[in-house]
């Protein structure tokens, strides 16, 4: 097993190869976090103004189908359904499977932001309402602030879970040179010419992931710091 660590970790075709599948990891994770921060962002809010406005109601009852399917259903099937049936079209496998981490990825994120602006006391919203500030303006300026202080470690578990999540984009097809081709992709290409060697280049892959998932933490834990000194002042 050592002589195919060297061999792989010598080898600029093998390391070429992760160092592709770890960009495109990188880049699909990254799509997708914005699609889901902006969806779920968008979701969130919707809930939350159809408390105070029955013409929210039905974007509200559209947006709990949304939240209520993602969640409950397993991504793999999300994943496979986008990809070979409802956006099935030439060349658009690898759009189509970004976008589906990034609905499902809006789905929870969703829940995380409602969640973080319901945890602010109403006492912030009547307070706005009775300077006479209208509720978009009082959201923005007075609850948003605070609730962002509530959902960022929520969010940033999120951004690690779809991290790891997009390892299955292999299964619907990778090929060296396109989107599709991530990590786990590389790691079989590798294995193939090793003779069938599995452990070694995922072993290699697992602690690309590793890393990324470290410093990810390490990134919302000082944003998480820099929040606490905000109140402290």
């Amino acid at each position: 097993m050592f002589e195919d660590f060297v061999t792989v970790l010598t080898s600029p075709t093998y390391m070429g190869y992760i160092l592709q599948g770890f960009g495109t990891t990188l880049a699909v994770t990254l799509i997708a976090a914005l699609i889901g921060l902006v969806l779920g962002f968008i979701v969130a809010v919707v809930k939350i103004a159809a408390m105070n406005s029955k013409w929210m109601k039905i974007p509200a009852f559209i947006c709990n189908i949304y939240t209520t399917v993602i969640r409950g259903t397993p991504v793999a099937l999300q994943l496979f359904l986008m990809v070979f049936s409802i956006l099935a079209f030439p060349g658009f496998k690898p759009y189509a499977a970004i976008l589906t981490f990034g609905i499902n990825s809006g789905a929870y994120v969703s829940e995380n932001i409602r969640a973080g602006i319901m945890s602010v006391d109403n006492g912030q919203m009547e307070a706005g309402r009775s300077l006479g500030m209208p509720w978009g303006a009082t959201m923005v300026k007075i609850v948003f602030p605070q609730a962002i202080k509530n959902v960022v470690p929520a969010i940033g578990n999120e951004m690690i879970a779809l991290l790891k999540e997009t390892s299955i984009i292999g299964w619907v097809g990778s090929t060296v040179g396109t989107l599709t081709f991530d990590l786990n992709a590389a790691a079989g290409q590798i294995a193939l010419g090793l003779g069938g060697a599995y452990l070694v280049p995922s072993i290699i892959a697992g602690v690309f992931y590793l890393v990324v998932v470290y410093a990810m933490v390490l990134i919302v834990k000082l944003v998480e710091g820099r929040l606490r000194k905000s109140d402290r002042r």
